[in-house]
C-alpha cells in the first residue's frame, strides 16, 4: 500500500512539476531555501542536545531532551527531502538546458 502511494506521488511529481520548467524552477528555489533553513545550526543543536543527554541521562530525557532530539532528527530528514527535491529539479533543468 505504501509503495503504491509513493509511486502515485512520484508520477504526480513528474507529471506536474518536472514537466513544467517554470514550476520546476520555483520548486528548485523553494527546496533550496527549505534545505538551508532546516540545516542552519542543526549540527550545533544536535551536538548540544546529545551532550546534555550524555551528561544528565534520564533526567535530561524526561525534561524534554528526548522530544528535542526527535524534533532535530525530523528536521534533518525534512532537510534531506528538500535536498532531494532540489537535486531532482536541478537535474531536469540542466538536461533541458543541454538539449540540442
Amino acid at each position: 500500500m505504501a509503495g503504491q502511494a509513493a509511486g502515485a506521488l512520484t508520477r504526480w511529481f513528474r507529471r506536474t512539476v518536472l514537466a513544467r520548467r517554470w514550476l520546476c524552477f520555483i520548486v528548485l528555489g523553494l527546496s533550496f531555501f527549505a534545505f538551508g533553513a532546516g540545516t542552519v545550526n542543526l549540527f550545533r543543536l544536535l551536538d548540544a542536545n546529545l551532550t546534555l543527554i550524555v551528561e544528565h541521562g534520564w533526567q535530561a530525557l524526561a525534561d524534554g531532551g528526548a522530544r528535542q532530539l526527535a524534533e532535530l532528527l525530523a528536521t534533518g530528514y525534512l532537510s534531506m527531502l528538500a535536498w532531494v527535491l532540489f537535486k531532482a529539479c536541478e537535474h531536469r533543468l540542466v538536461h533541458w538546458l543541454n538539449e540540442e
